[in-house]
């Protein structure tokens, strides 16, 4: 009986597991390949993009200087300028570091310029001047602007953005103001050379904090037009200080993964600094302005 009981089991247990075998084969059939999942890749973070700004800035000058007490005031276009210095070198240039809505900025301009003539003239004299003094008169200035800062985009409207920019705004100056002189001459503190005096302000330099915006607009793809404003000052450094900056830039094209742009517009700097008294006073009143011409490398 066990030995029959044993058969019939077997009998039994085989037939069953070769059917859930077929049922289950049948099942993978009807139901085919497993699906597959698509895989959704994460969005890349924002990279940093770099774009680099030699410029040349046609400079004009309007106000007035004081060294060591002594002012005159200066009304020179950027042709008198070229006309008239023999001293006229400047090195430019914009940087910019963006990464999404932030940004870093940087701009340097160094110049070294002298105005002569009729484009200087002579407000007043210190007292004690014994003599007389020529109406020639001349300004050399050696100057250093250098501005540092950030920029957050606020608001975007399709190809309309909105930048609210914070920074600083670094100035170191030199100014040489000169006389022409004829006969004796006691002119005080002042330095006679020749047939010259002149007033020498050795180094001068302060830090101007300042804050402003800028509008961005695509007129085109790779078309671009800028318009930046800022104030500064506040009497921390000089009194008060405005900028105002127009500029479109244009491609002009690819190379090695660079791409290079023109760069055309105006700029006008005002500063108002003003440090020591009599004899030691130094001022700086002046609006410089004129048109900026550069290319421009973004990679």
């Amino acid at each position: 009986m066990r030995y029959l009981s044993h058969r019939l089991s077997s009998g039994i247990i085989v037939p069953l597991g070769l059917l859930a075998a077929s049922i289950s084969d049948t099942q993978a059939a009807d139901l085919g390949p497993p699906p597959i999942v698509p895989v959704i890749a994460a969005p890349a973070p924002p990279s940093w993009t770099f774009r680099l700004t030699p410029y040349g800035w046609l400079t004009a000058l309007d106000g007035t200087q004081t060294v060591r007490g002594r002012s005159v005031k200066v009304d020179a276009s950027f042709i008198d300028i070229v006309e008239e210095s023999d001293t006229l070198v400047a090195l430019m240039g914009d940087f910019e570091a963006r990464n999404g809505p932030f940004g870093l900025l940087a701009n340097v301009v160094w110049s070294k310029i002298g105005v002569e003539r009729d484009n200087v003239r002579s407000r007043t004299l210190a007292p004690g001047i014994t003599g007389t003094l020529g109406t020639s008169l001349s300004l050399d200035i050696e100057m250093a602007i250098a501005e540092i800062g950030a920029a957050y985009e606020v608001a975007r409207s399709g190809p309309l953005a909105f930048d609210i920019l914070a920074g600083a705004r670094y100035w170191y100056q030199e100014g040489d103001l000169s006389f022409g002189v004829t006969g004796t001459v006691e002119v005080g503190d002042l330095e006679v050379t020749g047939a010259r005096a002149f007033a020498r302000s050795g180094s001068v330099d302060w830090l101007d904090p300042m804050i402003g915006a800028r509008v961005r607009y695509a007129l085109a793809p790779g078309h671009e037009l800028q318009l930046r404003g800022d104030i500064g000052g506040f009497g921390v450094g000089s009194d008060f200080s405005w900028q105002a900056i127009g500029a479109y830039g244009f491609e002009l094209g690819t190379y090695q993964g660079v791409t290079f742009s023109g760069v055309v517009g105006y700029r006008a700097l005002y500063v108002d600094y003003v440090q020591g008294e009599g004899r030691q006073r130094y001022e700086f009143d002046m609006l410089q302005h004129g048109p900026i011409l550069g290319i421009s490398a973004r990679f």
